[in-house]
């Protein structure tokens, strides 16, 4: 965990959502980030937030505004979803997001993802944050036999994430696997010579990356 954050300090990515760890703002990012490239989504997170500065300001436009902000992203459940949200949010807490991930799976749009994400970065919780990504690290650095859509596989993973997590440290830790995925651990010709884990790397040990995750 120390090799990792260590190599975040020095090449974490400047995106604008890592300014402030306003909890609004992880929230919009995240759902944002799902299933969408950060080139994509920097430009329509920063007309977002100059349009909805707050949850107060998305629930109060109508549902079509949202979806025009939207437009060009794609899979607009999640527009829908962050809509009926800030609602919900606005009706119900006030207009803040809760804290604990099993509160954040609540909300609308909200997965497992999602809420160990936001709780770890917003709230400074030790949660754990396993998308497709992360999955692909930790397959390769446990070199995990499963398949990492299996049963199976996916309890493993999420045990795995809980147990790298450095106290107090989350979000950073979180956010840095995030970067590795993007910088160094591709899916299809991973860049080992830039990645600061190698040496505890079973996969790159074995000469074997290529092969995970299953």
């Amino acid at each position: 965990a120390q090799s990792l954050l260590d190599w975040y300090a020095a090449n974490k990515r400047d995106l604008p959502w890592r300014k402030t760890v306003n909890p609004y703002r992880v929230w919009i990012a995240e759902i944002m980030l799902q299933q969408t490239r950060v080139e994509t989504v920097i430009p329509y997170f920063e007309r977002w937030m100059e349009r909805y500065p707050t949850v107060e300001d998305l629930a109060k436009v109508e549902l079509r505004e949202v979806l025009k902000s939207w437009e060009g992203l794609g899979y607009y459940s999640r527009a829908r979803s962050l809509h009926k949200a800030a609602r919900l949010l606005l009706e119900r807490h006030g207009g803040q997001l809760p804290a604990t991930a099993k509160e954040l799976s609540a909300v609308p749009g909200i997965g497992p993802y999602s809420a160990g994400a936001i709780a770890s970065i917003a709230f400074g919780k030790d949660e754990p944050a396993l998308d497709g990504n992360i999955r692909r690290i930790l397959a390769r650095l446990y070199q995990l036999d499963e398949p990492v859509t299996s049963t199976a596989g996916n309890r493993r993973l999420w045990e795995l994430a809980r147990q790298a997590l450095p106290e107090g440290k989350a979000g950073d830790f979180n956010q840095a696997l995030m970067d590795l995925a993007n910088h160094a651990c591709l899916p299809k010709t991973p860049r080992c010579d830039l990645c600061p884990l190698t040496k505890h790397c079973q996969a790159h040990l074995h000469g074997q990356t290529r092969l995970y995750p299953v």
